[in-house]
């Protein structure tokens, strides 16, 4: 398996990135998202996955690796594959994924090409399964006085950083310490900036 490539991005055009480490170009299936974040002449990390089928082997690169677990999360349910999970990895930010799983806002993930809303049920459906164990652990941990967490837009933003991997204890101090007007997403985004990730 190869974890990530560094060296220089040499090339780019839709949903592809190469990167020249050590004279050897590695072409990348990559996402909208993760092109923003690069620039061509430059040296770059992607992380990556390795897609091994019958007829083909292609590697997927990620400009961070909140972004690389989504997409694994995201080929795991039935039906997603590979091109369908960078689609929506390209109009979508791992956080804004988050949101949307956690709060049953199926619609905005059908913003995606070829994401219809049958599929866009079924990914939220199959991934708020698969977290369903986080929101038991928060509601015991509030009800044992453990964590602070308001209603709401905080609890929201409680849940989507526990699906990327942030425990209640680590975020809820800083949540509860942001504008309550601000939006779930933009809740996130702040917590992020201050765990500095």
């Amino acid at each position: 398996m190869i974890y990530s490539v560094r060296g220089t991005l040499i090339h780019t055009e839709q949903n592809t990135a190469v990167i020249e480490c050590s004279g050897v170009g590695f072409l990348c299936r990559t996402t909208g998202n993760t092109l923003k974040d690069i620039k061509l002449g430059t040296e770059v990390t992607l992380y990556t996955y390795l897609s091994v089928r019958e007829d083909a082997m292609e590697l997927f690169g990620f400009s961070t690796l909140r972004e690389l677990d989504t997409y694994k999360l995201l080929i795991n349910v039935s039906g997603v594959g590979p091109k369908v999970a960078i689609s929506i990895l390209s109009v979508l930010t791992p956080e804004q994924i988050a949101v949307a799983v956690v709060s049953g806002e199926w619609k905005k993930i059908t913003q995606a090409n070829g994401v219809g809303p049958k599929m866009a049920q079924r990914i939220a459906l199959e991934l708020k399964d698969k977290f369903k164990g986080i929101e038991a652990d928060e509601s015991a941990a509030n009800d044992n006085g453990d964590i602070s967490a308001d209603s709401g837009n905080v609890s929201k933003a409680v849940q989507a950083l526990a699906v990327l991997g942030f425990s209640s204890a680590d975020v809820t101090p800083i949540l509860n310490k942001l504008d309550g007007g601000l939006t779930v997403e933009q809740m996130i985004a702040e917590t992020l900036k201050k765990l500095g990730k």
